[in-house]
């Protein structure tokens, strides 16, 4: 990253600092100005942003487009195969009915009073393998059918689920938003997994189960009608949860009914994978990841236990053996045919195009911002200003994330911005500003965010309602989030950079 830095500073244009932030201002304006008042693709706008940052900055256009096909295939390279890698794992778990085993086991060891947090487990875990819009479809009629069963407010059951979801979108890798970040940030992947979970566990606390009380309150709706009951989704789902009920006793104690489902299993329950092989293959990747990061701190130098976890942990290689892994356990483990098995990887990938090219377009873009100066420019103005890196960086994924709607597009902006100030900071302060930028990259969803539509179509509510509920949330995670980081970031300096 420092030859980086050097190399772009010697590559300045003539122009002045003055010419290099209009430039990077106006970049960043038209990206936005494309997305939310043209409806143009995130990555066709940020191709044309990157180039007109370039051009606005004094650079060859021969030069720009070099810059951003060099952005372009370095963030493919580097972030495109996990992204791939992680799609397949999600399809596997879904298709395979893990997925369904988790939530089946975790809710109906639940009563009542704890389905809340086991709502906000099931969330976390489910949202851990899964891209966001993938889980929050996958969720939606889990959430309607136990609010029912239960006989819960909607919200009391809803809020922990998404708020489980949400954050793992956000905070934890490798999730694509996460993944730009620390790529482009350079930042140590297992570090920012490890920090992550830190600052996840009371954040979905907060934001589920907690708030969850009173967004019960401000939208006292009970769980619609099974709309979505006639749809292969919402069939598998019903069909795979636990037939266990809920009812209230007089005395308000909670109370468990007995039923079918404790006196046998179909086949098609017993064909799933165990909830323990499930949670095992799950949590693979990040086990590795995190053993990596923690073995490169207080692991001594060349040991040959420290190669092999280095080689193991290496995100590709973690992320590729929890794929085989899964095609063992969630494929052949489950009656899987090899035809099956195939069919499932092969149609992961297509619903993932549209992610991997916008991601692949952050890259350019933060490319033609450090080959500019831009960058550098940028990160000496912070350096000499007394607003925390953590914050600012916050509030540069905030303003994107609410002009754009986009926590994707919000975090790849916002790293390419912030990459050459990363140089400057250490290994943990830069896993700090990743997750400061995916705590930004979720405020206030509203009406230009696909995923409040989905809520308030699934939830059946008003506009009104799902600002109250879900947007609410969302920017609850974002503060509470923000002030983690910030907390930890007065404590944690791992190594210099």
């Amino acid at each position: 990253m420092t030859t980086i830095l050097l190399t772009a500073a010697a590559a300045t244009p003539s122009g002045g600092s003055t010419q290099l932030f209009i430039a990077a201002l106006v970049g960043i304006a038209l990206i936005v100005l494309l997305i939310t008042q043209l409806k143009l693709h995130p990555f066709l706008s940020l191709t044309i942003g990157s180039i007109a940052v370039g051009g606005l900055a004094g650079m060859q256009l021969k030069d720009t487009l070099v810059s951003f096909g060099a952005g372009v295939g370095s963030t493919v390279a580097s972030v495109g195969t996990l992204i791939a890698l992680g799609a397949m794992f999600g399809r596997l778990l879904a298709d395979s009915g893990g997925a369904d085993q988790i939530v089946d086991t975790i809710v109906d060891r639940s009563s009542a009073r704890a389905l809340p947090w086991a709502m906000a487990l099931v969330g976390a875990l489910i949202g851990l393998p899964m891209f966001f819009e993938i889980g929050l479809v996958l969720l939606m009629p889990v959430i309607v059918l136990v609010s029912r069963r239960a006989q819960l407010p909607l919200m009391r059951v809803g809020i922990p689920a998404l708020a489980g979801l949400s954050v793992m979108h956000g905070l934890v890798p490798p999730h694509p938003g996460p993944l730009v970040a620390v790529a482009a940030l350079n930042a140590n992947l297992g570090i920012t997994i490890a920090l992550g979970v830190l600052v996840a566990i009371p954040t979905v606390a907060l934001a589920g189960p907690f708030f969850a009380r009173y967004a019960a309150r401000w939208v006292p709706v009970s769980a619609p009608a099974l709309l979505a009951a006639s749809t292969p989704a919402m069939s598998a789902t019903s069909a795979r949860l636990p037939t266990a009920g809920w009812s209230q006793s007089s005395g308000g104690t909670d109370t468990r009914t007995a039923t079918a489902s404790t006196t046998g299993e179909t086949d098609a329950e017993r064909r799933r994978p165990k909830f323990a092989t499930t949670l095992f293959t799950v949590l693979l990747p990040v086990v590795l990841m995190m053993g990596k990061a923690l073995a490169d701190i207080f692991a001594g130098q060349g040991g040959a236990a420290l190669s092999v976890l280095d080689f193991l942990g290496t995100p590709l290689v973690a992320l590729l053996l929890a794929v085989l892994v899964a095609m063992m356990t969630f494929g052949r483990g489950t009656g899987m045919s090899r035809a099956q098995l195939a069919s499932s990887l092969e149609k992961s990938l297509p619903p993932i195009a549209g992610i991997l090219l916008i991601v692949a377009a952050g890259g350019g873009f933060k490319q033609t911002l450090v080959d500019t100066g831009i960058g550098k420019v940028l990160a000496n103005a912070i350096g000499g200003s007394s607003i925390s890196p953590l914050l600012l960086a916050w509030l540069v994924a905030v303003l994107i994330r609410l002009a754009t709607g986009s926590a994707t597009v919000a975090t790849v902006t916002a790293s390419g911005i912030l990459a050459p100030l990363a140089a400057t900071m250490s290994t943990g302060n830069t896993s700090l500003l990743v997750l400061a930028i995916g705590s930004g990259s979720l405020f206030f969803s509203h009406v230009n965010d696909a995923g409040f539509w989905l809520v308030k179509e699934y939830f059946g509510l008003s506009v009104g309602e799902t600002i109250r509920s879900w947007s609410a949330m969302e920017t609850l995670i974002s503060v509470s989030g923000l002030v983690l980081v910030l907390l930890l970031g007065i404590v944690i300096r791992i190594s210099p950079a």
